[in-house]
């Protein structure tokens, strides 16, 4: 697997006046988020040492050794937290980082292509993969379900789906 940075959470701003930040996790079980510190940003410049205060609706209070007052929080909104492929979880065969999807060219199961993976989104039901439809900026949204996904082979970078009807 590739060393690399995966996203695990990001910060949603300040709480309160101690400097103290909402964090939104996007681990499966959320509060791991914490055992994965130190996270870094995106380009691995910044280094947060993160450790959680109590959940809060959509996430949790946290503190950042290295933010000290609610204005570093403010600064901080929407920071993507990283932590490295390595500290991670290994995944059963079954399961994917969204990471690993992006990127991923899409067939369907006659061999036509339908596009790339641009993004994995989840709105609550199921994750939902956005497709780049070849030659175009037009998107499609494929549920990422054993119906519709049969089979993900990264070594050789592809997926094969079966798009359920009116979809494409």
């Amino acid at each position: 697997m590739r060393d690399e940075m995966i996203c695990v959470g990001a910060v949603s701003g300040s709480y309160g006046v101690q400097g103290e930040v909402r964090i939104k996790s996007f681990c499966a079980t959320p509060e791991d988020i914490e055992a994965y510190s130190p996270l870094t940003c995106e380009h691995g410049v910044d280094v947060f040492h993160l450790s959680l205060i109590r959940p809060i609706k959509n996430g949790f209070v946290a503190r950042l050794v290295e933010v000290k007052t609610k204005e570093q929080g403010d600064a901080l909104k929407g920071t993507q937290l990283f932590a490295r492929r390595a500290q991670l979880p290994s995944l059963p065969d079954d399961e994917y980082y969204h990471s690993d999807l992006v990127g991923l060219t899409v067939s369907d199961t006659g061999g036509t292509l339908i596009g790339t993976v641009k993004s994995v989104q989840n709105h609550g039901a199921t994750d939902l993969l956005e497709i780049q439809r070849p030659g175009s900026s037009a998107t499609i949204l494929l549920p990422f379900t054993l119906a519709a996904v049969p089979t993900v082979d990264l070594d050789a970078g592809r997926i094969v789906a079966d798009p359920p009807d009116g979809v494409l």
